[in-house]
């Protein structure tokens, strides 16, 4: 019996004493560690599949907002608008008319310097009439040949200075001569007090002209196919 000992029952390991204490708090850093270590292991072999799919679809995802924008923008290139367009319209028409002038001017003058240098003999006619009739009619058709050559030659050098523009302008021209053809009116029905109003449109030079262009041929109508006492002023 003296060999004998009393074996005591194992307390519980309190939260309170300071070896535990130290104990598990070296424990939790390490499993905080381990998990940090784990958790940064698993981000960083994940980290390159997310960067990966977020590039392509950041790739993918600006694709169609620029395809669009392209389609837009390449619509209003090939469109001109109408006040533009009767602006260029009315440009061209000053630029035929200041050729005009001038090459009728130097038709005339042409004409008197070749003609009025002419040797002119009343005993011989020219077909029969005077040298002096001939040579004056030659004289003025040399002006009227430059009248008809001026607005050519001021088409051309307009068309120079539009060169980029040309094919949206001529769409535009064929537009714009449906229009004319459409809403004019019929000179068959015109007379001494009523004549027909621009019946080709070459006065319209901007949206006012062509609302006026149409008032215009509106009144034609009520003039010529509604009676006076009916007809609205």
């Amino acid at each position: 019996m003296s060999h004998l000992h009393v074996v005591r029952p194992l307390r519980p390991i309190s939260l309170h004493r300071t070896a535990p204490l130290q104990s598990c708090s070296l424990t939790g850093r390490s499993l905080t560690f381990r998990v940090q270590i784990s958790v940064r292991g698993k981000s960083t072999k994940a980290n390159p599949a997310k960067h990966a799919a977020k590039a392509t679809a950041s790739a993918a995802a600006p694709a169609p907002a620029v395809h669009g924008s392209g389609k837009v923008t390449e619509l209003e290139k090939q469109t001109l608008p109408w006040a533009d367009y009767l602006t260029i319209r009315k440009k061209k028409r000053r630029w035929e008319t200041a050729m005009t002038i001038p090459f009728t001017i130097g038709g005339f003058a042409g004409g008197v310097a070749y003609f009025g240098n002419l040797e002119m003999d009343p005993t011989k006619p020219i077909f029969n009439v005077d040298p002096m009739i001939v040579y004056g009619f030659s004289t003025l058709a040399c002006a009227g040949l430059g009248y008809l050559i001026g607005p050519i030659v001021g088409s051309m050098i307009w068309r120079m200075t539009h060169r980029r523009t040309m094919s949206l302008i001529e769409a535009r021209d064929r537009e714009f001569h449906q229009h004319i053809v459409k809403n004019r009116v019929d000179p068959t029905a015109q007379s001494a007090t009523n004549p027909v109003p621009d019946f080709y449109g070459e006065k319209i030079g901007s949206l006012h002209d062509y609302r006026q262009w149409l008032r215009d041929q509106a009144r034609y109508k009520r003039k010529a196919y509604l009676p006076e006492d009916v007809e609205t002023h």
